[in-house]
């Protein structure tokens, strides 16, 4: 737990230094809250038989929603977040695109404020999974062999899902931090990822390294362990947000001394009100997936739609 919470403040305590001045007591009226946004981002590349100095022709496309309904009445607060993304991306010589992008996700924070202060009892709850098969592929991606990709994710597998009892500390819906230290974790994923039969041997060698935890004939993992979440926007300028989101999880049942990260940094600049740049960086350690951080950046621009 005293890593999970030397993370956060690693992560977080900078940049409430910098939005402490701009960012005051929250004093949104009762009721709903809704806001979100649209954005479709393009990138392309393209060159002719003759162009020497080398390249393959490309386009990559990604679409993505963000949508954020929030609730206050007195001292209670709910904060809701729907993120939905997916891109892919086709160079000219290979048979199939690839995926640059694919997240379902949905957290959501409910708290009651102790005695007129920023702290608050909270429960959360968040779940997050992806639209379509992910494939881990072959060098020659245009062989007529039918086994030159593997599907190794699909949607629902894995699918994730943590809940439990904490305490919030909020500035407004724009800064705040949870800490949860009894959260419930369950990892969903297909059988047919996790199917060997009834052979020891095989059941044996499958546990040895099992799909996202989950070991064989199983489709489910139950963990029990502490989790942080924190969540600091801010305006760097004049038409250039920051969006940091940041979680953190250990599981008291099995090597609690690995901490599960995933960080995401959204970077926007807007152009108008339809125009904008979006630079995208999430860094994820689950030595249950990989035994190494797993690292995506992306960056494009494109048409952004908020309501």
């Amino acid at each position: 737990m005293k890593k999970l919470l030397l993370l956060a403040v690693l992560f977080t305590a900078p940049l409430a230094l910098i939005a402490q001045e701009e960012i005051s007591k929250d004093t949104i009226p009762n009721g709903w809250t809704r806001s979100g946004n649209i954005s479709l981002l393009f990138n392309q590349a393209a060159f002719n038989h003759e162009w020497t100095g080398g390249g393959t022709s490309n386009i990559a496309g990604n679409l993505g929603l963000n949508y954020d309904f929030n609730y206050k009445h007195d001292k209670l607060t709910w904060n809701n977040r729907f993120i939905a993304e997916y891109g892919l991306t086709k160079n000219k010589d290979d048979k199939y695109s690839r995926k640059t992008n694919d997240r379902l996700e949905l957290n959501s924070i409910l708290g009651r404020e102790i005695n007129e202060s920023n702290w608050y009892y909270s429960f959360f709850l968040n779940f997050k999974t992806q639209f379509t098969s992910g494939y881990e592929f072959d060098k020659d991606l245009n062989q007529d062999d039918a086994g030159y990709r593997t599907e190794v994710t699909k949607f629902m597998s894995p699918a994730y899902l943590q809940f439990g009892p904490g305490m919030l500390w909020k500035k407004n819906d724009n800064l705040y931090v949870n800490i949860s230290p009894a959260t419930a974790r369950l990892i969903f994923v297909n059988k047919t990822f996790t199917d060997v039969g009834n052979d020891p041997v095989a059941i044996a060698a499958f546990n040895e390294n099992p799909y996202f935890g989950v070991e064989a004939n199983e489709t489910m993992r139950f963990e029990f362990g502490a989790s942080v979440s924190a969540y600091a926007k801010l305006d760097l300028m004049k038409n250039v947000s920051v969006e940091n989101i940041l979680n953190l999880y250990t599981n008291y049942l099995e090597d609690p001394q690995n901490v599960d990260i995933d960080y995401t940094m959204n970077l926007l600049l807007k152009v108008n009100d339809y125009i904008s740049a979006n630079v995208a960086f999430q860094a994820i350690y689950d030595d249950n997936a990989v035994k190494g951080f797993q690292i995506r950046e992306a960056l494009g621009i494109g048409v952004t739609y908020g309501f």
